[in-house]
């Protein structure tokens, strides 16, 4: 590419075909300070790179020139940081769905109400197709986690609903219920278990320990206050299945997808490991964790400053609940207090390491957790897709920002 432009630009770094920048370089390229730089990194006009054998960040000569003259051929969409929705509000480390706050919800509202909440739409009074769930329990296993019986379960009614790309707000919350209640049919111990919610129906499933009112309540709870979280990954990527009008069934099997990793939903079951190695000495168990400068599962979030609301509110019911086993309660106090000078990030306990105490005082599996949560998530992944499919197709396609050889001309 001939550079018109009459200032002197500098000698480039050349790496694996590519030419670069230093920070120091842009800025006299660009005739700015070294802090507006990193400005237009942090406003995605500029990507930062670093290089073996250089300090510091370097920039490709491509993105300079193009910042520089305006002439990029189109700018970053920004489509994700643009998502409009009415679901989910983060405010002072507060929950809302819909203007409500979630705690209140939580305690006052049954898990079907959140979704009739959030999608603005009847909860479908469906049964669980048993001969599905019992189909994702055979074809996955005694060694499969649960999380893959629903995903199972997913893919085989969206396989034999001939309709499933209808989109409009009944056959989506239709599909949903049914999705949800079958996949609590596939989930935990198998057998028939009654109940009238899907709290009442999940709880047998995942613990031998009797159920009372006070312990459905803290499932139900549970539920509800992981029902949604505004955009995480899984919910973005449902979005984007959906902007594809890809169907219900889709838009959930994507969310899952994202959600099926340590970083998302499997959060919670290092939170319940970290949690059981921890109930004879916790104490220990975080020095160790700060002496080897590696995270202590379910403490921290990147969208709360001093608190996560919904582990608090889960532990106020789970103290009502009578557990037999109070080992991981007294821990999981032990945990919060010794992480609270640790750091302002990752001082305070997460949803993930509360379900993780309330999966250990109940002698539930250690995945238990990451189920609670990828179903209650479902309700907020099917809000958001009937979001998504009011909104323009396609709109999610970001421009990559090319690193690769450059074109010889």
């Amino acid at each position: 590419m001939k550079r018109t432009h009459s200032r002197r630009w500098p000698a480039p770094i050349h790496h694996d075909g590519c030419d670069y920048l230093t920070t120091e370089q842009v800025a006299k390229v660009l005739g700015v300070k070294p802090s507006t730089v990193y400005s237009y990194v942090s406003r995605g006009r500029l990507t930062s790179s670093r290089i073996d054998g250089h300090d510091g960040s370097v920039f490709g000569v491509n993105e300079v020139e193009a910042l520089l003259s305006g002439t990029r051929n189109r700018p970053p969409s920004g489509v994700v940081e643009r998502i409009r929705t009415q679901l989910t509000h983060l405010d002072d480390d507060t929950l809302y769905y819909r203007g409500r706050d979630a705690r209140d919800l939580a305690r006052t509202a049954t898990f079907e109400e959140i979704a009739e909440l959030l999608w603005q739409s009847p909860w479908p009074d469906r049964p669980a197709d048993e001969k599905i769930a019992a189909s994702a329990r055979a074809f996955c296993g005694d060694r499969a986690r649960d999380i893959d019986r629903i995903r199972i379960v997913v893919d085989l009614l969206g396989a034999q609903d001939v309709l499933r790309h209808r989109i409009d707000p009944a056959s989506v919350s239709a599909a949903a219920a049914l999705i949800i209640g079958t996949a609590v049919a596939a989930v935990g111990t198998p057998g028939p278990h009654p109940g009238t919610t899907v709290a009442e129906r999940l709880w047998p499933r995942l613990t031998a320990e009797s159920a009372s009112v006070q312990r459905i309540s803290l499932l139900n709870a549970a539920l509800v206050l992981l029902a949604d979280h505004d955009l995480s990954a899984g919910t973005v990527a449902a979005r984007v299945a959906a902007s594809a009008r890809g169907s219900i069934y889709a838009a959930l099997g994507a969310g899952l997808g994202a959600f099926d990793g340590p970083m998302h939903g499997g959060a919670t079951t290092l939170a319940y490991r970290f949690l059981q190695s921890a109930l004879d000495d916790p104490e220990r168990a975080v020095a160790e964790r700060i002496a080897a400068d590696t995270p202590i599962p379910g403490t921290g979030h990147i969208v709360y400053s001093h608190r996560d609301p919904r582990a608090g509110c889960i532990l106020e019911f789970l103290t009502a609940a009578a557990t037999p086993d109070v080992r991981p309660a007294i821990a999981l106090e032990v945990v919060a207090r010794s992480i609270h000078t640790r750091d302002e990030h990752r001082g305070f306990i997460t949803s993930d390491l509360a379900l993780a105490a309330v999966a250990l005082s109940f002698g539930m599996n250690d995945d238990a957790a990451e189920t609670v949560f990828a179903l209650a998530r479902m309700v907020g992944w099917t809000a958001h897709a009937l979001e998504e499919y009011q909104e323009r197709r396609l709109r999610f396609r970001p421009e990559g920002v090319y690193t690769g050889i450059r074109p010889q001309r």
